[in-house]
């Protein structure tokens, strides 16, 4: 299937729906059977049939089916954001006992779940540097049961070799998870290059609007059925059909967001890997970046993200820089249509020093790129620069 059809066609089954060019929103919560052996049926496999919209959904199912197609996986789960995504395929595949190796700088609610809450029942995780796949090898115990990777990372970009590292895992028996976030699946294919499950924030690229949480699992249809009857409709972190819809709407545009964006990017990465304020820039395809031949390789294209390490004396010089921003609108999360930016230091007192206990630097600031341009975006950050 082509891009253009899965995103404006698949499953839209418009003879359905008296021709209608949008599918409409089925805000229903339960669907009704014309006879007891029908509603057995539905029963037998809530997975695949309307019953109860905790279940599955025929709104929920389209993007289900779009989303599954962009990664080429069999199926996929929507979930009410991608925390509980990543949730759910965790708590699927480990059991009290079992061990977790997990990539050093996670996504911080990732980190949370890993390292505060599975502990409570019985389950430990190892953090490693995953830009060395060897570290991953010399991480794992016979407990090890899942591998979870996040390629790039959402901070400071840090990439895994996902093919070698699944041939790791495929060889003892473990499973793998991706989260596929930051490359959406235009540009990059964790499944083709052996990961066992892709998870995404659709909060992010996927939707592109900035008004919709949701989070997508992706994989085989043997292992989303045990995610299903297992933690999906145990704890209920469901998508509503309101919110799938959205879903469906900004998704329409994710490949020319996506190719502005990353158009966009390019020039902004350029001026910013020039300021004489500016000590260093993170993103997969700046030229400081130790694994640009794996960038070159694994992933397809760019998208919006990129970190700038100001040379700032104290954090009053980045609030400074921040609060003189008037196009990167200051804010968490990332991937709608405008322009961001989070500087770390937020998260921590006012006073506390550029380098600290904390994983990354306070003298960091994130920037995702939006649909803004270029000119305007370089010199809201040229004039904010000179407040340092």
């Amino acid at each position: 299937m082509d891009l253009s059809y899965i995103l404006n066609h698949l499953g839209e089954e418009r003879e359905k729906y008296h021709g209608a060019v949008v599918p409409p929103i089925t805000q229903s919560s339960i669907f009704a059977f014309p006879s007891v052996a029908d509603m057995r049926t539905g029963f037998s496999d809530e997975f695949a049939e309307h019953m109860y919209t905790r279940g599955n959904n025929p709104t929920v199912a389209i993007l289900r089916k779009k989303v599954a197609a962009l990664e080429g996986a069999e199926d996929c789960l929507a979930f009410g954001s991608g925390a509980a995504a990543i949730a759910a395929a965790v708590f699927a595949s480990v059991r009290s006992g079992d061990h977790v190796v997990c990539v050093a700088r996670p996504y911080s609610w990732t980190r949370s779940l890993l390292r505060d809450l599975l502990p409570r029942f019985g389950v430990a995780t190892t953090f490693v540097d995953g830009t060395d796949t060897g570290n991953f090898e010399r991480a794992l115990e016979s407990a090890t049961r899942l591998i979870v990777l996040e390629s790039p990372n959402s901070m400071t970009y840090e990439q895994q070799d996902l093919a070698a590292v699944a041939a790791l895992a495929r060889e003892r028996g473990i499973r793998t998870l991706c989260d596929n976030s930051y490359a959406t699946p235009l540009n990059q294919s964790p499944l083709a290059d052996g990961i066992d499950l892709v998870v995404h924030s659709a909060t992010k690229y996927l939707n592109g609007h900035s008004d919709v949480v949701a989070g997508m699992l992706c994989g085989s249809q043997a292992i989303l059925r045990d995610v299903f009857k297992g933690p999906y409709m145990t704890f209920g972190a469901i998508l509503s059909p309101h919110d799938a819809w959205l879903l469906l709407r900004g998704m329409r545009t994710l490949a020319v967001r996506m190719e502005r964006i990353a158009a966009t990017t390019a020039k902004v990465l350029a001026f910013a890997e020039g300021h004489p304020k500016i000590r260093q820039v993170y993103h997969p395809q700046a030229s400081s970046n130790p694994q640009l031949g794996l960038t070159e390789r694994q992933l397809r294209g760019s998208s919006g993200l990129l970190t700038i390490e100001l040379d700032a004396e104290d954090v009053a010089g980045v609030e400074r820089f921040c609060d003189a921003l008037q196009r990167f609108l200051m804010t968490v999360s990332w991937g709608g249509y405008e322009s961001l930016a989070f500087p770390v230091c937020a998260v921590f007192p006012p006073n506390a020093p550029l380098h600290s206990a904390s994983p990354v630097s306070l003298d960091l600031v994130r920037l995702s790129v939006g649909l803004e341009e270029a000119d305007v975006l370089i010199a809201d950050l040229d004039q904010a620069l000179s407040r340092i």
